[in-house]
């Protein structure tokens, strides 16, 4: 499980007219707070994976966990390393891609 998020569209429709579209539950909208949770989801999928991910992680987590003092392009790689790892083995990975999206979306794509 994802540790009691909720990642994803959720639709809730009540009868009547006026139903107009969906409401995307896409997590925080403060970089701060997306950034806490992404790191929370690293450290879930770090625990799931192999010896071998485990070190990319790790690696890759020091870097991330710099916050302000990483150059955007080493941040931004550092987020490919990890993303990557979390989508090679599949849907126990997906929360974290869904919040390394996040945050690149928020802060504007590092």
């Amino acid at each position: 499980m994802n540790g009691g998020n909720h990642y994803g569209d959720s639709v809730t429709q009540t009868g009547g007219m006026g139903n107009v579209g969906i409401n995307k539950n896409q997590g925080p909208v403060d970089p701060q707070a997306a950034f806490r949770e992404m790191i929370q989801a690293i450290q879930v999928l770090r625990g799931q994976v192999s010896a071998e991910d485990r070190r990319v992680i790790d690696d890759s987590l020091g870097t991330i966990s710099a916050g302000g003092d990483v150059d955007p392009g080493t941040l931004r790689l550092a987020l490919s390393a990890i993303g990557g790892v979390a989508t090679v083995v599949g849907e126990v990975g997906a929360p974290v891609v869904a919040a390394i999206q996040r945050v690149l979306a928020l802060i504007g794509g590092a």
